[in-house]
């Protein structure tokens, strides 16, 4: 089992840069997001998670968080983009990468592009997704956003780190024709919180908006690989545009909009570009694993007799999957009276949890839940491994009416409204050392 553990790296002017590293190799891959960021809570996404999981299946991934964002030290000024490039190469030389594939998505890859213009024997190679070169509209880079952009996203940030800044955060991109679905909302006003705070984001925002590296583009002479969609047809040229720039860049352009290709395809690309074989068959993917069972069933059964009792599981059954299909969980297995489900996210496994325990109730029934992410093996199509065991120990722990979940469910679901109390330290049968693991007290 792999739990991903975040530390930091100290900057020459006392910074704390906070950076997570998954994977064994063999090559590294230093990946910057554009705008959001906080390498504990992006994991949460869907989508990124998939993408971090799959890429992380044939390299090293290194993921940061900005200075005055995320898990960074926060009271700092909001960096320029030659800080910004200190800053890598600082949480580079903590993990003992010395030639690294940098990957980036928009303005995400600017700082890329720099190291590999001023320290290309660092750099193996760039990997940039929906690149782009500079952010408002000029008579030479009619790519830019317009003064109506700008203007939403003051707007927008008038809102920042509520739910209302998810919604406007689509409405500022829906400006541009970017396509982003609507249930990105939420997600986007959480992460937004947990990147910053509203006044380095206006700050963050300023500095974007000024921000042109057309010159840098120019000077790189690592291999390049810009990825882009062809809808909407602006970004496919603008991907043209800085390839034309660029003298090693190779240009692929995707079937679609950003957001519908399959996030392991975009990975393979990364993959084939660095040249990296394709690995085994047996892939693993970050999941959250949920167990439920009924307290106290073989006395109910025998004070129900076979018939009711059958009648009282069919019952509880048609609930538990009612609640999964609502919270997106996934059925794996059914035991007796006792399910197993996967969830791409943790607050989703919990809140289905909650939700079952108070409804079961009207049934004359308590159960008790366990709740753990982590690394799991996906085998012919089934998620198994430890972390599928640990989420199985967690609940064999808990009492009635109650659920559990470890430590690294916990510090991934913060802004989630959920709130907990400390269950202890608890030795799980068959698995090393003592696990801290925390009672679900309430959800907002």
């Amino acid at each position: 089992m792999e739990i991903r553990d975040t530390r930091y790296a100290k900057t020459s002017d006392g910074v704390y840069i906070a950076y997570q590293t998954t994977g064994d190799g063999p090559i590294d891959v230093a990946f910057q997001l554009d705008w959001f960021g906080n390498v504990d809570v992006i994991w949460e996404e869907p989508g990124f998670r998939k993408f971090f999981a799959a890429v992380s299946r044939f390299s090293r991934l290194i993921l940061h968080d900005r200075r005055a964002t995320g898990l960074s030290s926060r009271n700092v000024a909001v960096p320029n983009l030659e800080t910004r490039v200190a800053d890598l190469v600082c949480v580079l030389d903590a993990v003992g990468s010395t030639r690294t594939v940098l990957g980036g998505t928009r303005e995400g890859g600017s700082p890329n592009a720099l190291l590999a213009a001023t320290d290309p024997d660092r750099v193996r190679s760039l990997v940039w997704y929906t690149p782009s070169a500079r952010s408002v509209w000029t008579p030479d880079y009619p790519w830019g956003v317009r003064p109506k952009y700008v203007e939403l996203e003051e707007r927008a940030l008038q809102v920042w780190g509520t739910a209302a800044y998810g919604h406007a955060f689509l409405e500022v991109e829906a400006s541009e024709n970017h396509a982003i679905s609507e249930d990105a909302a939420p997600f986007a006003g959480l992460l937004s919180r947990h990147t910053t705070t509203p006044d380095v984001a206006h700050e963050l925002s300023r500095v974007w908006f000024e921000t042109d590296i057309r010159d840098v583009l120019r000077t790189v002479r690592v291999p390049t690989l810009l990825i882009a969609f062809e809808d909407p047809p602006e970004e496919a040229a603008e991907a043209e545009y800085i390839a034309s720039l660029m003298p090693e860049a190779t240009l692929r352009i995707l079937e679609g909009a950003e957001g519908s290709a399959d996030e392991r395809a975009e990975a393979d690309l990364l993959r084939e570009f660095a040249g990296v074989d394709q690995p085994a068959d047996l892939d693993s993917v970050l999941s959250t694993v949920l167990f439920t069972d009924i307290v106290g069933s073989t006395e109910k059964q025998v004070a129900l007799g076979d018939h009711r009792w059958k009648e009282l599981v069919e019952d509880h059954h048609a609930l538990v999957r009612d609640a999964l299909a609502r919270y997106r969980g996934v059925e794996n297995d059914t035991a007796g009276d006792g399910f197993y489900a996967t969830f791409d996210g943790p607050a989703r496994a919990i809140r289905c949890a909650l939700e079952v325990r108070d409804r079961v109730r009207n049934l004359g029934v308590e159960i008790r839940a366990g709740v753990h992410t982590g690394e799991c093996e996906v085998i012919d199509g089934k998620i198994g491994g430890i972390a599928v065991t640990i989420g199985a120990r967690i609940a064999a722990t808990t009492g009635a009416s109650e659920v559990r979940i470890s430590q690294t469910v916990k510090d991934l679901v913060a802004g989630s409204g959920l709130t907990f109390e400390d269950a202890g330290e608890h030795e799980l049968k068959g698995v090393p050392d003592q696990w801290r693991l925390y009672r679900v007290v309430s959800a907002a």
